[in-house]
């Protein structure tokens, strides 16, 4: 391939329009006669799907690794986990000549509606990001490019090609851009995929803010943006906002638009080569790394597949230690699901697996002797409704059994791509199996397989669940190695469990009137809802229990006091305090306990996962930087630390908080203050320039009113409606002894003082 900037001088008009956009569903364009060849991307956030050459249709895909959808994958908060997957992803995708998988998912789960959460990470921007980071690093480590998606504010199926999604600054900045903000800055994706919505009135496609005011020139990004699959609207405007690449192609129609912008000069030739230039830069990346002789091992990466699974499960419930399985010598396992699992999401990442475990014949390989496993489909896989045949033959099961192992979730008509669930029930026939087995066994483990939360009126009946969420090719294994203790669950909730629909902070202005939403909720998204109304969930972010038990030391700070540059290590001792080795998540929250703006209870800002023998002790150590303790200030249009004290809190969920410590705050960022006319009298008590004149306002009203009585209900009142009175009264109520050019004189004062 030739320079880029050989390229650019020789390329046409109208060759330069044919790259902006792609040849076919998954191929960029060639120019044959400068040696300029496509490549290929294709669909990816939980495993490759490549579609067949030949195939069936769009969903006819070859065989790869399929990992544990995105929610799954962030239940593990295991960054290094997540970059092994990513690795995996990336050696497979270059075994495939592909030369970027799309992926990963790193939209906010707004409510738990949205029908693609189970492709998404987390409701907090903090977990989110960092998952995304080391998914990004562990692809791009194989040569291959990730693609960041969906750029933004994509939070529901509902209308999500035209849908205006109303959200105020500081809530965007704070909630749904800094994932997006930390995976770009700290791993530099190769391509970032702008969302089908439009944003407070303009389409992500043609956006400039979003995607040249914020990704590449605040943030830095060096690859290039790619539209969504059909989210193009406006070709011209698109390449003027920074959106290089149009997918998929179309026959030419937009290259023939963009010809005709730059020739009557809607468009210069300078922003087409601007945009085109990100073309070929990736174009020149992709074809340095492409490898015709790379191979990958399927058998390691089934291992690998399987070992993610059980670390992304998350143990909810297990009261009197009914799990892990050890001494029963009949267990029962009932529901369709541990026979043919519901192991991935419906949609564009829907994918062909290299194999695929199955609860009942990985428990049979690993059961010692003398224990027998039975089955029974307890309800069928074509309808969701209750068919009493099967559900007699569970019972029958089911009663025989020292234990039960109930599989219930949803099916792929109740969560997929294309469309929002309206609803937190799982199928009527999911709920009759289990109504059916608590009548005759009390040792009942459910095992869920669905991709967000559910409802579960039946949780007081059974004393253990595990949430296995869609956990890929290998579930089946996985879910055998935590119910029979080969493996100890260390998975946490990345979203709040609701008790209710109605309790989440969304639930009112989900999913719009069809042509806007509006995020009226602002920042209270997820546990930083439910924490500012101490609503009871059904289960808090960050809970998941083990097999063994875990003790949190005296937190220690490196310093009490910081000023607002600096960074602040806070480390916590933490002991294995049971009799199996284990895993915990670590995780610190910070409190702003002197904020003069609305602000969450307290927010996720840093976590660590550690592993431990029993017995033993490891410090674990948590870095802080100011990002930590900011807002963002709309007035500055940047992120703002005020001078106060900070709660930090250390514990294993966000509910449950086990050490605090209080750090203070020396901020010499200043707010800008405008003083006008319609400022409050009371905001000049103490200010060095107007407190005198403040003092004598009081004494000429106090003629008026007469002396304040602080037992007087009247004089209070008269005192509040003076102080809160704006300035533009005084030279009403005194009758001009305060002349309004006098007035102006001490604003203009005020406002040189700052």
């Amino acid at each position: 391939m030739k320079t880029v900037d050989v390229l650019l001088k020789e390329l046409t008009l109208e060759e330069k329009a044919g790259l902006c956009s792609g040849k076919d569903m998954w191929t960029t364009k060639a120019v044959e006669r400068l040696g300029l060849p496509s490549w290929m991307m294709t669909d990816g956030p939980h495993g490759l799907r490549k579609q067949k050459p030949n195939g069936a249709g769009f969903m006819d895909a070859i065989p790869a690794t399929c990992f544990p959808s995105g929610a799954g994958l962030a239940s593990t908060w295991n960054r290094d986990l997540l970059e092994e997957v990513g690795q995996a992803l990336g050696r497979e995708s270059k075994a495939e000549q592909v030369g970027v998988i799309l992926g990963p998912g790193a939209n906010i789960k707004r409510s738990p509606l949205c029908g693609r959460n189970f492709e998404y990470f987390s409701e907090d921007p903090y977990l989110a990001g960092q998952i995304a980071k080391h998914h990004i690093l562990g692809v791009q480590s194989q040569g291959v490019g990730a693609s960041l998606k969906h750029f933004a504010v994509n939070n529901q199926e509902k209308l999500r090609m035209t849908i205006d999604a109303i959200v105020d600054e500081r809530t965007l900045r704070e909630i749904y851009l800094p994932a997006f903000e930390t995976a770009v800055k700290e791993a530099q994706p190769w391509t970032v995929m702008c969302s089908y919505n439009r944003i407070n009135g303009t389409y992500a496609a043609e956006n400039k803010w979003l995607l040249t005011t914020v990704l590449k020139e605040e943030w830095g990004h060096t690859g290039l943006v790619v539209t969504d699959w059909g989210a193009n609207n406006d070709r011209v405007a698109g390449i003027k906002a920074g959106q290089e690449l149009e997918m998929p192609g179309n026959g030419g129609i937009t290259d023939a638009a963009i010809v005709k912008a730059v020739q009557e000069g809607v468009l210069t030739m300078a922003e087409l080569d601007k945009a085109v230039r990100r073309v070929l830069l990736l174009t020149e990346k992709v074809l340095a790394e492409l490898d015709p002789k790379a191979t990958y091992d399927k058998a390691a990466h089934h291992t690998l597949a399987r070992k993610v699974a059980a670390e992304a499960m998350v143990l909810l419930k297990n009261e009197g230690g009914l799990l892990p399985l050890s001494s029963q010598k009949r267990v029962a396992f009932l529901g369709a699901f541990a026979q043919k699992p519901r192991y991935q999401g419906g949609g564009s990442s829907h994918m062909t697996p290299t194999q695929m475990d199955d609860a009942v014949t990985e428990a049979r390989k690993i059961a010692p002797a003398g224990l027998e496993i039975s089955y029974g489909a307890g309800y069928s896989l074509t309808s969701d409704a209750p068919d009493s045949k099967l559900l007699a033959e569970a019972k029958t099961l089911a009663q025989k059994a020292e234990v039960a192992v109930v599989f219930i979730g949803m099916t792929d008509s109740f969560e997929s791509e294309g469309f929002d669930r309206t609803h937190l029930g799982i199928p009527a026939s999911h709920l009759a199996l289990i109504a059916e087995v608590v009548k005759v066994q009390k040792n009942i483990v459910v095992v869920l397989s669905n991709g967000s939360p559910v409802e579960m009126p039946w949780l007081d009946k059974v004393p253990a669940v595990l949430e296995g969420y869609l956990g890929g090719q290998a579930w089946g294994g996985a879910v055998v190695d935590l119910l029979f203790g080969r493996a100890n669950p260390s998975g946490k909730l990345a979203e709040t469990f609701p008790l209710r629909l109605e309790d989440n902070s969304s639930y009112l202005n989900f999913p719009g009137d069809g042509k806007k939403v509006e995020y009226r909720e602002g920042l209270f998204v997820g546990y930083r809802h439910y924490d500012a109304l101490k609503l009871p969930t059904l289960f808090p972010f960050g809970h998941g229990l083990s097999y063994t038990t875990f003790t949190y030391g005296k937190i220690v700070l490196d310093k009490s006091t910081i000023t607002d540059k600096q960074t602040l290590t806070v480390k916590v001792p933490v002991t294995n305090s049971g009799k199996v080795a284990g895993a915990e998540v670590v995780q610190l929250y910070v409190a702003d306990k002197s904020a003069s703006v609305l602000r969450p209870v307290r927010e996720l800002k840093a976590f660590a996962k550690v592993f431990l023998n029993p017995g033993e002790t490891k410090t674990v150590e948590l870095t802080l930087n100011n990002r930590a303790f900011a807002f963002w200030s709309v007035e500055t249009q940047d992120w703002f630390v005020e001078s106060g004290e900070f709660e930090l809190n250390v514990g294993s969920s966000s509910r449950d908080l086990r050490q605090k410590s209080i750090v203070t705050v020396q901020s010499f960022q200043k707010l800008p203050f405008v003083w006008d006319q319609t400022t409050p009298l009371m905001l000049l008590k103490n200010h060095p320039v107007g407190g005198e004149f403040y003092q004598a306002a009081m004494a000429e009203f106090l003629t008026w009113f007469g002396a304040l009585d602080k037992d007087d209900p009247a004089s209070l009142m008269m005192e509040a409606f003076v102080a809160e009175m704006p300035l533009r009264n005084l030279v009403r109520m005194t009758a001009g002894k305060l002349p309004e050019a006098q007035l102006d004189e001490l604003i203009k004062a005020l406002n040189q003082a700052g």
